[in-house]
């Protein structure tokens, strides 16, 4: 994937990894920074081999991210937690703005589809004129993945999981979405500009600002709404500001 060959060259420069922790439903990184990305595992998940496991701390972050390019899901877990580890945010170009917030104020009254079941889904499609939700893992008035080609193009406003980059199908959510504005969504999401040049408008991710208060959570089996120690980050390709920015 080009996007995360460009992600991986952004950055400005190799850490140790200090540690990894692969937990049931989020993986963390700690390298230069405490990195985060959702656990996605391969099925059965019991025949999920990690490359070099028990020696993955006091690698080179930069070679752990390589696992982003993987194809077992629970490597490219790690890499994308690797990857965020390793990102400085420029905190003077975000807001705290979370994501619900940023697609009900560009959706509102218009046609909004996401890839991902979130749980403020319910609150966004009393807004929408339309909501379409397209998820791997079917709930209630989701549609499968493949609805994605006939969906997504009729869309104003798309979100898309960061997780996208996990099972590697961004590039192809991202050329569906071209004539839409379309937002990042997830604890996966890299909060780099680069992802501006691929055509996204709003990157909506975290930054662990207490990575000891937010391992305990994950390794307790938190879910999102649980965890502790984060903070909701919103970077936009037109800053907060400037003519076109989020308000």
């Amino acid at each position: 994937m080009k996007i995360i060959d460009d992600l991986i060259s952004s950055l400005k420069e190799d850490n140790v990894v200090r540690n990894v922790y692969s937990c049931a439903h989020f993986t963390a990184v700690i390298s230069r920074n405490c990195g985060l990305s959702s656990t996605f595992k391969d099925e059965p998940p019991h025949h999920t081999v990690v490359r070099d496991v028990g020696s993955l701390r006091g690698k080179s972050a930069l070679a752990l991210a390589q696992y982003a390019y993987s194809k077992s899901l629970l490597e490219a877990s790690i890499g994308m937690a690797t990857i965020n580890s390793l990102i400085d945010i420029e905190q003077a170009k975000c807001t705290t703005q979370n994501a619900f917030a940023v697609l009900a104020e560009k959706g509102r009254n218009k046609n909004i589809a996401v890839v991902g079941h979130f749980p403020w889904i319910p609150k966004l499609r009393k807004i929408a004129r339309k909501l379409w939700v397209v998820e791997q893992r079917l709930q209630p008035g989701d549609l499968p993945e493949e609805a994605a080609e006939k969906i997504l193009p009729q869309a104003d406003v798309v979100g898309i999981t960061g997780t996208s980059f996990i099972n590697h199908t961004l590039e192809k959510l991202l050329e569906l979405s071209k004539n839409s504005f379309i937002v990042m969504i997830g604890p996966t999401t890299p909060l780099s500009p680069v992802l501006f040049d691929y055509g996204l408008d709003i990157i909506a991710g975290v930054d662990v600002v207490e990575p000891e208060t937010t391992i305990r959570f994950i390794s307790e089996g938190a879910t999102f709404q649980q965890i502790k120690g984060l903070k909701h980050v919103t970077m936009a390709r037109v800053f907060p500001g400037q003519n076109g920015g989020i308000k």
